[in-house]
C-alpha cells in the first residue's frame, strides 16, 4: 500500500510538472508573439515614413528638372538673341566704317 501512494504521488507530480510546462510556455509564447507583433509595426511604420519621404524627394526632384529644364531654354534663347545682336552691331560697325 505504500508503495501504490508514492506511485500516485509521483504521477500526479509528474503531471502537474507537466501542466506547469505547458502554462508557462504558452505565457511565455504569448509574451513573444506580442513582442514580434509591436516589432513588426515598429518595422511596418518605419518603412512607411521612408516611403512618404523617398516620394517627397522624387517630386522636388522633379520641380527641380523642370527648372533646370526652363533655365536651358531661356539660356538658349538668350544665346540665339545675343548672337543676332552681334550680326545686327557687326553691320553697323561696317556702316560706320
Amino acid at each position: 500500500m505504500n508503495v501504490d501512494i508514492t506511485v500516485v504521488t509521483s504521477l500526479v507530480c509528474t503531471v502537474g510538472g507537466f501542466v506547469l510546462a505547458w502554462l508557462v510556455f504558452g505565457r511565455n509564447k504569448t509574451k513573444d508573439d506580442k513582442a514580434e507583433g509591436a516589432s513588426i509595426a515598429t518595422i511596418t511604420s518605419d518603412m512607411g515614413y521612408i516611403k512618404s519621404s523617398v516620394d517627397g524627394i522624387d517630386k522636388k526632384l522633379e520641380k527641380q528638372a523642370d527648372k533646370h529644364i526652363e533655365l536651358l531654354e531661356r539660356v538658349c534663347d538668350v544665346e540665339a538673341s545675343a548672337k543676332q545682336a552681334h550680326k545686327r552691331i557687326d553691320s553697323l560697325e561696317g556702316e560706320i566704317k
